[in-house]
């Protein structure tokens, strides 16, 4: 989803006048998709077919909040590091979805323009410096073109089951899967059969997020858990997808405070963490995460949870579209989020880590 271009000057001048500015299962995190082929020539020039190496700049922030920069706690979460990326390649940015391995190193990301990013973080003791070995190319079609040739963009949701990748459409309502093992982010895609009424969501507010639930959950195993940014029900609940497992079907999240849905993830606790957000001219950003439990999840249950954490302008928050989990040799569970600039020069790329304290 895009959030209009407005001037974060203006939100802040907002705040300031007193205007309210509101599991992944140890078997999943081995998400073998991140890891891109050792053997793999990179061409000049970005094309079709292979992809193009490209320099991404970090600025490290060091805080979190702008009024407090002693402050760590936020919620559940303390903060660790942040990073504003930036790029002289002028197809980076968009960043939608964001998966990492065990480790929190390497990545895979997607574009909302319909592009894979794939590289290293590079850390310094716990605090991310940069990232490395960043290639981009095209999200490629079952016929090998660029999916842009058929005019699907906005590639919002993205999962992972070993080296199967899961990506879901927001506009036109599709979920595309590709097999990493065959060329890596050259795959082609092939398209995964949703339930009817997937195509009933609304335009610019479908497939937002997708979960894959991993082998040993005795009811949703091999379950892709879809999640619509803001395609409502009847009581204007969030609708949500089971798709193939045990038992496909719908559920609904229930919707509170103006929130909308922008990515999920699994914990390896075994619940499930909802990232939200929000915008309005007068109430301006605010990003929340929620825990909801994934036993809760079935055909026509209505599930909900407490918020764990939230941000609005105040904090080094933007607009915040992605999060992945992974736990530290140490065992600190920590939670990476990243942000979608929509290729606004007002907006920025953000990629922020954060504790989660269970």
């Amino acid at each position: 989803m895009r959030i209009t271009n407005l001037s974060r000057r203006r939100f802040l001048k907002c705040a300031a006048a007193g205007l309210s500015v509101a599991a992944v299962p140890g078997a999943a995190l081995a998400q073998t998709a991140v890891q891109r082929p050792t053997k793999q020539t990179i061409p000049d020039e970005f094309s079709v077919t292979a992809p193009v190496s490209i320099e991404v700049n970090a600025r490290p922030l060091p805080s979190f909040d702008t009024r407090d920069r002693s402050r760590m706690r936020f919620g559940e979460l303390e903060y660790r590091s942040g990073l504003m990326l930036t790029s002289r390649f002028r197809g980076f940015g968009g960043l939608s979805g964001l998966r990492l391995d065990a480790k929190g190193e390497r990545f895979i990301a997607i574009s909302d323009k319909a592009g894979w990013f794939t590289g290293r973080i590079v850390y310094k003791g716990r605090e991310m410096v940069g990232l490395d070995d960043v290639e981009a190319s095209p999200i490629l079609g079952p016929d090998g073109k660029p999916i842009t040739s058929r005019g699907w963009y906005d590639t919002e949701a993205l999962a992972l089951d070993g080296a199967l990748v899961y990506v879901g459409l927001e506009r036109v309502h599709q979920v595309l899967r590709f097999d990493f093992t065959k060329g890596f982010t050259h795959a082609r895609s092939e398209l995964v059969a949703l339930p009817p009424a997937t195509r009933k969501l609304p335009n610019n507010k479908g497939i937002e997020a997708l979960v894959m639930v991993p082998k040993g959950n005795q009811s949703l195993a091999g379950t892709l858990i879809a999640f619509s940014e803001r395609g409502l029900d009847a009581q204007g609940n969030i609708l949500g997808f089971l798709i193939g497992g045990k038992s496909p079907g719908q559920f609904a999240i229930r919707r509170t405070d103006g929130f909308d849905i922008s990515d999920a993830v699994l914990l390896p606790s075994g619940g499930l963490l909802l990232l939200e957000r929000k915008f309005s001219w007068l109430g301006g950003v605010g990003i929340r995460i929620r825990r909801v439990a994934l036993a809760s999840i079935a055909p026509g249950a209505l599930i909900d949870g407490p918020a764990i954490f939230n941000a609005d302008l105040g904090h080094e928050v933007d607009n915040m579209e992605g999060i992945d989990a992974h736990v530290t040799p140490e065992g600190d569970t920590v939670l990476t989020l990243v942000s979608d600039d929509n290729f606004s020069m007002i907006q920025r790329n953000l990629l922020l880590q954060f504790t989660l304290v269970e």
